[in-house]
């Protein structure tokens, strides 16, 4: 068994400036969101984070999937938001808790298939459709994410030929 990637034993550097990187790209993000009451969003933008900076190369980190994701699953999981709060939702014989976990699971599902057909796959952005339904977030919140996620992307493409895929 490996416990040391062989990529890092052939070559530290890059390791350490990308997770660098990451770190200071991620802090600067969390210093434009309320990290207790947007939780479940940060969670996805730290996934996120890990793939723009330690596999740059791979598809999920593409501005296209990256961007697209996002705006899919925000428009997703806002809906499902909004549909969960219909009066004719609350009046169906489900506990709120059960309202919640049921268009949870509808925004995850139906931001994957959304994705999977416009070829917007960014497995992170459907963490973002979920906490949309469970998490409270306002309009504002909402534009900073898409500015962060444009920020990453933006920095994705200005460092991409200096960054190698740290995970084989």
């Amino acid at each position: 068994m490996q416990i040391i990637a062989r990529k890092f034993r052939q070559g530290a550097k890059p390791f350490i400036v990308q997770s660098i990187l990451a770190t200071l790209a991620i802090l600067l993000i969390l210093l434009f969101l309320d990290v207790y009451t947007h939780t479940a969003l940060i969670a996805s933008l730290g996934s996120s984070i890990f793939l723009v900076f330690a596999r740059p190369h791979a598809f999920g980190s593409r501005p296209r999937p990256l961007l697209g994701g996002y705006a899919i699953s925000i428009a997703v999981g806002t809906a499902c938001y909004l549909l969960s709060r219909l009066p004719e939702v609350a009046n169906m014989p489900l506990s709120q808790e059960t309202t919640y976990i049921v268009f949870s699971a509808l925004a995850v599902g139906c931001a994957i298939f959304l994705m999977v057909i416009t070829s917007t796959e960014h497995p992170p952005a459907a963490g973002m459709a979920l906490g949309l339904v469970i998490n409270s977030w306002n309009i504002s919140s909402l534009a900073v994410i898409m500015m962060a996620v444009l920020f990453m992307a933006v920095l994705r493409r200005a460092l991409l030929r200096f960054m190698i895929d740290l995970v084989e």
